[in-house]
């Protein structure tokens, strides 16, 4: 999956002016300036996978018995339909380093003024998509599924809370994926695609190494557990605990990274 975000012209800024707070709302427009990466094109995505499965949904209504029609909706429980969109938006943190970074540092802006803006622009877009989809859900829900009785915007990960429960939960995924993306991106910037492959070594020895500790322990039914105890609010919570160290993480890469344009 990628993704380009247009390199700005001066004049789409305004200019940099010595006042720091201004230069960090600079950035934070900056990450917004390419309207078609960060809200049209996501959004036709998603709108065509809602098709697909509405599609999907209609073709096991019409071809299914109605003792078994229920069951066969209820599989819907647990698709995977919107992962596209929050995997979407850490391709854009990632490019959000790799594309701008060096642009931002050409008008005078300060590495920490670069990091505050491109957080703050990521947790607008996170805010705005998460309030998106959180009434998706809520219109999936008012409609039985749009009249089909199938899932997308209401699978059991979301939850099925009061609307401060959902908002939560779209928000810190959108943030979770946010962040972790400008760990990669970071990581990128100051050591390369060898920095890269260390990062990537690093997440599968400790993936393949808890998989073994929960194997030799016998504990994937207290590990299952968890996951049903915590709910969708505790385990985004605890995702938004890793976020907030890949941010702070990033930022002191950043501070060591040299743009090679």
């Amino acid at each position: 999956m990628t993704t380009t975000i247009a390199s700005p012209s001066p004049h789409d800024l305004i200019g940099t002016p010595s006042i720091g707070g201004n230069r960090i709302w600079n950035v934070v427009r900056l990450g917004w300036i390419n309207r078609w990466t960060v809200l049209w094109i996501p959004a036709m995505i998603l709108a065509f996978i809602l098709v697909v499965n509405i599609s999907i949904w209609a073709l096991i209504v019409a071809n299914t018995a109605p003792v078994d029609r229920a069951d066969a909706l209820a599989g819907t429980q647990f698709t995977g339909a919107t992962t596209y969109v929050f995997a979407y938006l850490m391709v854009i943190s990632i490019q959000a380093i790799n594309l701008t970074f060096p642009y931002a540092l050409g008008l005078s802006v300060t590495r920490r003024e670069f990091s505050l803006g491109t957080a703050i622009s990521l947790v607008l877009l996170s805010a705005l998509w998460g309030g998106i989809l959180t009434v998706l859900s809520y219109v999936e829900q008012w409609t039985n599924g749009w009249w089909l009785g199938g899932h997308m915007f209401t699978v059991v990960y979301f939850g099925n809370g009061p609307v401060w429960e959902r908002l939560f939960v779209f928000v810190g995924l959108f943030l979770f994926f946010a962040f972790f993306g400008i760990a990669w991106g970071t990581v990128y910037m100051r050591w390369r695609v060898y920095g890269m492959y260390v990062m990537g070594g690093v997440l599968a020895l400790a993936t393949a190494g808890g998989i073994a500790l929960l194997t030799l322990n016998h504990a994937w039914g207290d590990f299952w557990n968890w996951f049903a105890t915590a709910g969708p609010v505790g385990v985004v919570a605890w995702m938004l605990l890793v976020a907030a160290v890949s941010a702070v993480a990033g930022y002191f890469i950043l501070r060591r990274a040299t743009p090679k344009l």
